[in-house]
């Protein structure tokens, strides 16, 4: 079977009829939704027990869907790597037949898919964690653009844009000028460094400078806002799991959101990871294996789900800064 193309783009070849033997036919189909469900009628129909498919990007997920909603059939979503055809010999139509061959001897292995509820909460974790590097890269450019008008705010302070940071800021951007009217705007430990801050805040911040700021502050907010929204949603959907979520915090540098993203990564079921090293390799924090003549070569580690494997180390490094 082969998806793609215009709802009228139907080919069928057919290949050894006769009674006991196999029976091969390829059809193209569009993606549209309505082409998918019409697939999957014509596949139970055929007594289809099987589909081995293809896990590219994101086009995946609509066809996995559609066959999903289909009673008696069982999806093995492959890892394209591990299903590659001969190479100089690759078709759409070629690589449908090849998979579905491959599937015929029980060779392919089903990616892991999480039910619906888990991976619900491993779209907003993703898209929550897009959100903070946007924030930090939006940050970035705030302090490029104060150190462009001379403003060393970063250099004394630990944090530029929390309360007396973002107070100077806005000073700043209002039209104040004087760096000793400025300094005096720090609060509680921060007002130990004045005299830093005098100095710091002494530059040649213009207006363009003010309205950079200002836009990315604007920005900044909206992002807060947005992370804020995302936090209490996830925490909504992750409340079947609470139990699950705070045996996880009890690990040292695992807090709330490394917990919710673990949970949503590996749901679980871990009966699914026969022991803990199959989960650490399909992390993709484990050495690679690579010896050929009986010697033992340089093995990088596999990609793995970077997503998990990204929020493990960030747990380890704060464990490593703990006194456990």
């Amino acid at each position: 079977m082969k998806l793609g193309g215009s709802p009228a783009d139907v080919d069928r070849t057919w290949h050894h009829e006769q009674a006991g033997q196999r029976r091969q036919q390829v059809r193209k189909y569009p993606t549209f939704y309505a082409a998918l469900r019409e697939m999957t009628v014509w596949l139970v129909a055929e007594q289809v027990t099987h589909v081995a498919m293809e896990a590219t990007g994101v086009y995946w997920r609509p066809v996995f869907h559609a066959l999903a909603e289909a009673d008696g059939l069982e999806i093995l979503l492959c890892n394209a790597h591990h299903v590659k055809n001969v190479p100089g010999r690759k078709t759409d139509a070629s690589d449908a037949v090849w998979l579905a061959e491959l599937c015929e001897v029980g060779l392919p292995r089903g990616s892991f898919i999480p039910p619906a509820d888990i991976a619900a909460i491993r779209e907003l974790t993703r898209y929550r964690k897009k959100l903070i590097e946007e924030r930090t890269r939006e940050t970035q450019r705030l302090h490029k653009v104060l150190e462009d008008g001379g403003i060393k705010l970063d250099s004394v302070a630990s944090d530029a844009t929390g309360v007396s940071g973002r107070a100077m800021i806005e000073a700043l951007i209002a039209g104040e000028r004087d760096p000793a009217v400025l300094a005096d705007l720090a609060r509680e430990v921060l007002r130990k460094k004045i005299p830093d801050l005098t100095l710091a805040l002494a530059g040649r911040f213009a207006d363009h400078h003010a309205l950079l700021c200002r836009l990315h502050l604007t920005h900044i907010d909206h992002l807060n806002d947005m992370i804020g929204k995302l936090d209490a949603r996830i925490e909504e959907a992750i409340t079947p799991f609470a139990a699950r979520r705070d045996r996880l915090k009890t690990i040292p540098g695992v807090g709330d959101r490394a917990a919710q993203t673990i949970i949503s990564e590996i749901d679980v079921d871990m009966t699914r990871f026969p022991t803990p090293a199959h989960l650490a390799s399909w992390a993709g924090l484990c050495p690679g294996n690579h010896e050929s003549a009986g010697k033992r070569r340089k093995g990088t580690t596999r990609h793995g789900n970077p997503h998990l494997a990204t929020v493990l180390v960030e747990a380890a490094w704060a464990t490593s800064r703990t006194r456990t």
